[in-house]
């Protein structure tokens, strides 16, 4: 049965997973088993929790114990269920609750960059995208557009940060992610060369002189292709296109010259997939 509590003092310390921990204090990145971060809205949630995912608290509108939370309810156990009507709960978070509920869920360990490379034939490497509306996109358009799993430089956004998620529809959930180093200074080098050491062929999405095209025959050929993908703005560091095998263009028409990181990554991951997809 699930644990209900009604919301009568906002500065209860057991509310400070959802309104006064930062991005930074929830990840607890000095102690990861310890870590957290929140799922947002019942799909979201129930998302996570398909994929095994442990859930801490919720927080939730009053209205939502019978209605569209009652699912999520029954399969979280004697958790707290911190509860109050939609003006409280966003009066204590800062702003309206998705679908009205948030979920606090432990931090998952991290595949090693090896163990999601293995039997892998398509990666997304994201190098310092630092927008959680880009990250979650990406993330959806990864999981639904053939790729295996998505790799971070250290500089990337949290894809478990509470927007990513959110924007990524849960979809930051069902694919395998890990970050490709442990600091700044292993990107580009040695990361790339550790992409190629696991049999990948590396795909810079950049503008410039030595750039193909993302119909050449060749990319669809490879059988192991990583594809990165840039910052906003800047895109790819100068360091990082020259490093990589090849450099990749979107073509364009009307005098546009590219397309927003989250625009480019899905038609990358579509034209570059392996193999032909269900229809």
């Amino acid at each position: 049965m699930p644990n209900i509590i009604e919301i009568t003092d906002l500065s209860c310390p057991e509310l400070d997973l959802f309104a006064r921990l930062t991005q930074a204090q929830l990840r607890n990145r000095l102690e990861p088993e310890k870590g957290i971060f929140i799922a947002e809205s019942p799909k979201v949630i129930g998302t996570a929790l398909d994929a095994g995912y442990v859930p801490v608290a919720l927080l939730m509108e009053r209205r939502q114990l019978a209605g569209q939370a009652q699912s999520i309810l029954a399969r979280c156990g004697e958790i707290p269920v911190y509860t109050g009507d939609r003006e409280l709960l966003a009066q204590l978070t800062g702003y309206a609750l998705t679908r009205g509920v948030l979920c606090a869920m432990r931090r998952p360990t991290l595949p090693t960059v090896e163990a999601l490379c293995t039997g892998a034939r398509r990666v997304a490497v994201l190098e310092n995208i630092v927008d959680s509306t880009n990250v979650g996109a990406i993330f959806r358009s990864a999981a639904a557009l053939g790729m295996d799993g998505v790799l971070l430089t250290p500089s990337c956004c949290d894809p478990l940060c509470r927007r990513a998620v959110r924007v990524s529809m849960g979809t930051v959930f069902q694919i395998p992610w890990t970050y490709l180093g442990e600091d700044p200074a292993h990107w580009p080098h040695p990361g790339l060369e550790r992409l190629r050491e696991l049999g990948f062929c590396t795909a810079a999405m950049a503008l410039g002189e030595r750039t193909i095209s993302i119909a050449d025959p060749r990319l669809a050929r490879m059988e192991k292709l990583a594809i990165v993908l840039g910052t906003e703005g800047d895109g790819l560091a100068p360091a990082t296109v020259a490093g990589c095998d090849y450099a990749v263009k979107i073509p364009m028409s009307h005098g546009v010259d590219s397309l927003n990181v989250a625009a480019a990554s899905a038609v990358a991951f579509w034209q570059l997939r392996a193999g032909e997809m269900e229809r």
